[in-house]
């Protein structure tokens, strides 16, 4: 292809080189008969056109070469460097004229109109590899002027900060990837929305359809929740409705770009979409996908009653990798050993790390090699391929984290960072807590059809509920595909870390109480909506004050005391007079979550609950938001304190039900640090002492008495099978468990509740 600009009605899906993934597309659904808006595209080749007539190509070559790849700051300063250079020169002359020739084909000389301006990349919406989202879109673009404007914005997004490093993590060269511009006449839509041919979610072969009031641009930047419908494909009938409540929508500026505007109060709790449309929508997408032959993934509207689809691209799937095995590594070759904390197999470059330094000295690959970690470490550990503690035991900072990234972790060395040098290439075995020399290889197990089917994990049924601990949002989508039965731990703590990043009273003292509300909103939402409609146990924060002092300006919010782990946390925080409006920012972000963005699975859950008044004061918070106990709506009460054992009948007065949180229990009950790897080595911090599993037995015997549930959300269960079989025995109402054990888990409860009804049938048979 050598032209500069094409229609849309010329295209197929074999021209991505020149007209990019979204191009393409929208040509191939064109020729099958599909409705989709006129439009045409500036390929790769105007691209290519504006970057020798404007001379930038060397100095963006230049750029991308100087950036440092680690460094977040770099790949932004790059960025803009970049983007501004595309800036500086004009569309030369003869290219704008084919522009506004074609442009005046959609929006004719003399009429008012729009168009909205789409990136299309050469390596966007490809069958393995989606780059969504990675460059950008302008809607309701009115004048020539401003096409221009908006077509060399297009152009810049190929160098976003984000989109720079999605292709290095893919492995795309920046000189082999392109932009086309789509120009595509503007349809004012009244309902909008996404299609998938199969359930993003688990695969199956369901329509799954989100809808929304307005623009499309609000349900695809996750803006608002939309209704979703789910279509039997082989019956085309509807199986399930979910109405999600809009109170405002995106429409057109009178001037272009995008407005908001409130829904009608009538209208805000309605079903978007007919079930009649419902149903052709969903006859379209089975349509689109028998053309492709695969699962697709579409963008559709409706002005004046007809729909029309805007985008098309194949469903990406998220592969795994990894494999079983021993190491082929000696006695000679092992450097250290600590405890085995999150399993796996990694070789990286070690990054010693204190807190005096920038976390951006810790780069993609590394191993990270600290005394022990805190939470605004989190970014850091992001990157590295695995991490060794000095300190630290199982349920410390370090492991917690490193077994929800699914990233090999040793702790309790004793001394790491002084055993290991910067810029030595080390292998971790996060199974065995070995750290060994150099790289090593692992003796990988049997392949083939029967290693698949040895692989493919068989998970029971049980009566007893397992639900999973989460912390970071990002992680919700892939943990949410487990068949567990909801979250029974959400620590909030890490929506501080992942979205606020600075203590929260200096957000409020600086005037930003609504961005605090919102943040915490947007990262309680992406758990909540990816485990719909399944129960998420919300904690709300449980810092330490040491943790909180090392956040973005928290030595100013701060007291320093001798042992934090049993000093100001928990609820003794909410009620006291320097902390309590934090928070209730914390709970109107809750209530945010469940009224606006229609997610009620969210409960809350209390720690560390010292006293009865602490209870009646937070209370007393909670119902001033409109935060009240129902039928969907429960409070949760952590047991980690010897007092709410021994005062489990007047705590039930004031909650719906407790979760036990083994560690802090084990800690307080034996007067044991659970942090301390000396006296974890010497046997002290153990769940299945006697004394702390009386007073877990005394708990479930008072709360079923006077009709609550029990949970559980420590670590104990998966790391001693006899003691989930104890919980079993107890009656323990859910174990709430690390993703990582949670098929391995489940099935040792399955087989506990199987010997627990043996031994009950038995002792009938004898009393008879």
């Amino acid at each position: 292809m050598d032209k500069r600009i094409v229609d849309v009605n010329e295209l197929r899906v074999d021209d991505i080189p020149y007209v990019g993934g979204k191009g393409a597309n929208l040509g191939e659904l064109t020729s099958a008969g599909f409705p989709v808006p006129g439009a045409f595209v500036l390929t790769t080749i105007a691209y290519d056109y504006f970057l020798n007539k404007s001379g930038i190509a060397d100095k963006i070559e230049k750029e991308l070469k100087n950036i440092d790849r680690s460094s977040d700051q770099s790949l932004t300063d790059a960025s803009k460097k970049i983007r501004a250079l595309f800036e500086t020169y004009n569309i030369p002359d003869d290219l704008k004229k084919e522009i506004v020739s074609c442009y005046r084909l959609i929006v004719p000389k003399g009429t008012v109109g729009f168009v909205a301006v789409r990136s299309s990349a050469t390596a966007e919406d490809l069958p393995d590899a989606s780059f969504a989202g990675q460059q950008e879109t302008y809607l309701n673009v009115k004048e020539e002027d401003d096409l221009f404007d908006k077509i060399r914005k297009c152009w810049s997004s190929l160098f976003t900060a984000r989109a720079i490093a999605y292709r290095e993590k893919q492995g795309f060269a920046h000189s082999e990837v392109k932009l086309a511009v789509v120009i595509q006449k503007m349809v004012n839509s009244d309902v909008s929305g996404i299609m998938f041919t199969v359930d993003p979610n688990n695969g199956a072969k369901n329509i799954i359809i989100e809808a929304g009031y307005g623009l499309g641009e609000a349900i695809v930047g996750g803006e608002v929740t939309p209704d979703t419908y789910e279509i039997d494909k082989s019956k085309m009938t509807i199986t399930k409705k979910r109405i999600s409540a809009q109170k405002w929508k995106y429409v057109r500026g009178a001037d272009g770009g995008c407005l908001k505007e409130d829904v009608l109060n009538g209208d805000e709790k309605k079903q978007k979409l007919e079930d009649p449309r419902i149903l052709e929508i969903a006859e379209m997408g089975r349509q689109v996908e028998i053309h492709y032959q695969r699962p697709m993934d579409m963008e559709w509207c409706i002005e004046d009653g007809k729909v029309f689809l805007v985008q098309a691209r194949p469903i990406t799937a998220v592969g795994g990798s990894g494999g079983n095995g021993k190491s082929e590594a000696s006695s000679e070759d092992i450097l250290l050993t600590g405890l085995g904390a999150s399993p796996g197999f990694a070789t990286g470059t070690v990054r010693i790390y204190d807190e005096s330094m920038s976390l951006d000295v810790v780069k993609d690959g590394d191993v990270l090699v600290t005394k022990m970690t805190m939470p605004d470490m989190v970014p850091a550990m992001s990157r590295s391929v695995a991490i060794v503690t000095d300190e630290g035991g199982m349920t410390c900072h370090a492991a917690i984290i490193s077994r929800e990234l699914g990233t090999p972790c040793v702790v309790g060395t004793g001394g790491a960072t002084s055993t290991l040098k910067d810029g030595d290439v080390v292998t971790v075995d996060g199974t065995t807590g070995t750290v060994y020399k150099g790289e090593i290889k692992k003796k990988q197990e049997a392949s083939g059809p029967a290693a698949d089917a040895v692989s493919a994990e068989y998970i029971p049924i049980t009566g007893t509920k397992v639900m999973v601990n989460m912390s970071m949002p990002t992680k919700a989508d892939d943990i949410a595909k487990l068949p567990c039965d909801g979250v029974g731990l959400m620590r909030s703590e890490f929506l501080f870390t992942n979205y606020i990043g600075e203590h929260p009273c200096a957000v409020i003292d600086d005037g930003r109480s609504e961005e605090l509300i919102d943040k915490l909103a947007e990262g309680i939402s992406k758990v909540a909506r990816a485990f719909y409609p399944r129960p998420v146990i919300l904690r709300t924060s449980d810092f330490k004050t040491n943790e909180y002092r090392d956040m973005k300006g928290g030595v100013d919010y701060e007291p320093e005391e001798e042992n934090p782990m049993i000093g100001w946390r928990g609820c003794s925080r909410y009620v006291s007079d320097n902390y309590r409006e934090a928070f209730m920012c914390e709970l109107m972000a809750i209530k945010k979550v469940r009224d606006e963005f229609g997610l009620k699975n969210i409960h809350v859950m209390l720690p560390f609950v010292r006293t009865i008044f602490e209870v009646e004061d937070i209370i007393s918070m909670m119902t001033s938001v409109g935060l009240k106990r129902g039928l969907d709506f429960k409070l949760y009460f952590m047991a980690e304190i010897p007092v709410n054992i021994f005062m489990a009948e007047e705590f039930c007065k004031y909650c719906d039900a407790f979760s036990i949180g083994s560690n802090d229990l084990t800690q307080l009950v034996l007067g044991c640090d659970r942090d301390s790897d000396i006296l974890g080595r010497m046997g002290y911090f153990d769940e299945r002492n006697p004394g702390v599993k009386a007073a877990i037995s005394q708990l479930i015997k008072v709360a079923h008495k006077n009709g609550k549930t029990v949970g559980i959300c420590g670590q104990g269960p998966s790391v001693y099978p006899e003691f989930a079989e104890f919980l079993v025995e107890e009656g323990i109402d859910s174990i709430s468990l690390n993703p990582d054990t949670f098929a391995k888990t489940k099935r040792n409860i399955a087989s506990a509740e199987q010997r627990v009804l043996l031994n009950n049938l038995r002792e009938l048979k004898n009393k008879k």
